[in-house]
């Protein structure tokens, strides 16, 4: 989503339009195409005091600062033009994954008003999505009217998913984390292990025949904590067939020196690593919870399993993986469709669409003034 958001800004940019951005923290080097960063740190015990804040602050600036025809956020949260919704229906979650407990505390009631707010059939707010899938859960909650949906076809930067050397990649990819060059690979991408299914996929591990544990490695790269997944590996016997790492900027060389892409989310709004692991060349193991899991289906690019979850089948499919004589195939049919999705779109979707409602904003609000 980050980097969805600094490619539409300085598409903007590019399109001659003047761009802020305001964030409550920023990591990385900033934009240098004129682009003002607007950091607003805050403080507060929860969380979502402290989120609270910097939605509050962001406003005020903008009310004060700047003469500002659209407001577009990546966050939930009021006083939006637009918003971009990668992220599931929160509320469906609380009722159909959590207990009325869960439900009642005042972080969840916070969230539950800042989707409220976007999502309500009485509001104003356009809603830019990456996902179908979610759509008829947030009409169910909320009752909003189709016409503040608007779908933006996946991005794939030919840029980022440029294709290596398979075997340079494959070496890269070992001598990176200590693995053997001929050690079997699974790679699992993406900040949030539990919710990606980090742990599905060590239960795989452990359910192997000995003889494939003696070469078979998992790589998990993203930002969380990795304690409990190395206390869950040590506990099945499995500690020196995992490698947890934080991010890291060579993703897609790691994809490409990867055996298989392994994302068993327990439900993702769409999982745009399995997109990027398919531009990279690797077969794929998804669940079907994944909005995206329907392009592996779509492309035949690997095997998907179907909900809901059963560990044993999960299992099943991952020996396959390791034995089927399919994965260059399946490697060679995601390449393709890979090559399909970025010629949909280019990168300037989201800022074509964005241009597109400040105009109609715009005449709106003209139309307005003169009556």
């Amino acid at each position: 989503m980050q980097r969805d958001m600094l490619r539409t800004a300085n598409e903007l940019v590019e399109r001659g339009h003047v761009v802020e951005i305001f964030a409550i923290s920023w990591q990385g080097e900033l934009p240098n195409s004129g682009i003002k960063v607007h950091v607003i740190t805050t403080k507060g015990f929860f969380n979502y005091q402290r989120y609270q804040k910097f939605i509050n602050q962001a406003h005020k600036t903008i009310k004060t600062t700047g003469d500002f025809d659209f407001v577009f956020g990546y966050n939930r949260m009021y006083g939006l033009d637009a918003h971009f919704a990668a992220d599931p229906c929160f509320i469906e979650r609380a009722h159909t994954q959590r207990s009325f407990l869960y439900r009642i505390l005042p972080r969840v009631k916070w969230f539950a008003e800042c989707e409220h707010v976007i999502f309500a059939k009485e509001s104003k707010t356009e809603i830019l999505m990456v996902s179908k899938i979610e759509k008829a859960h947030f009409q169910h909650w909320y009752q909003t009217p189709n016409e503040r949906f608007h779908y933006i076809p996946p991005f794939l930067s030919t840029e980022r998913f440029k294709l290596e050397d398979k075997q340079v990649m494959r070496s890269h990819l070992r001598n990176t984390f200590g693995f053997g060059q001929n050690d079997f690979v699974f790679m699992l991408t993406g900040s949030g292990f539990h919710m990606k299914g980090l742990d599905r996929v060590i239960h795989a591990l452990a359910a192997l025949p000995k003889a494939y544990r003696e070469y078979v490695r998992i790589i998990a790269v993203g930002q969380d904590n990795p304690k409990p997944f190395e206390a869950m590996a040590k506990k099945l016997g499995v500690a020196q067939n995992l490698v947890i790492s934080k991010g890291r900027p060579d993703v897609p060389h790691l994809m490409q020196g990867a055996d298989v892409c392994v994302h068993p989310a327990y439900r993702e709004n769409t999982g745009l690593v399995i997109l990027e692991a398919l531009a990279s060349g690797a077969p794929m193991l998804v669940t079907e919870s994944c909005g995206y899991a329907k392009h592996v289906e779509n492309a035949n690019a690997g095997i998907v399993i179907k909900l809901p979850f059963e560990q044993a089948i999960f299992n099943q499919a991952f020996l396959t993986m390791i034995r089927s004589p399919k994965k260059q195939e399946w490697a060679k049919n995601g390449l393709e469709y890979a090559k399909i999705l970025m010629d949909e779109n280019d990168g300037s979707a989201e800022a074509q669409i964005l241009i597109g409602l400040a105009e109609r904003k715009r005449v709106l609000t003209k139309s307005q003034a003169i009556r």
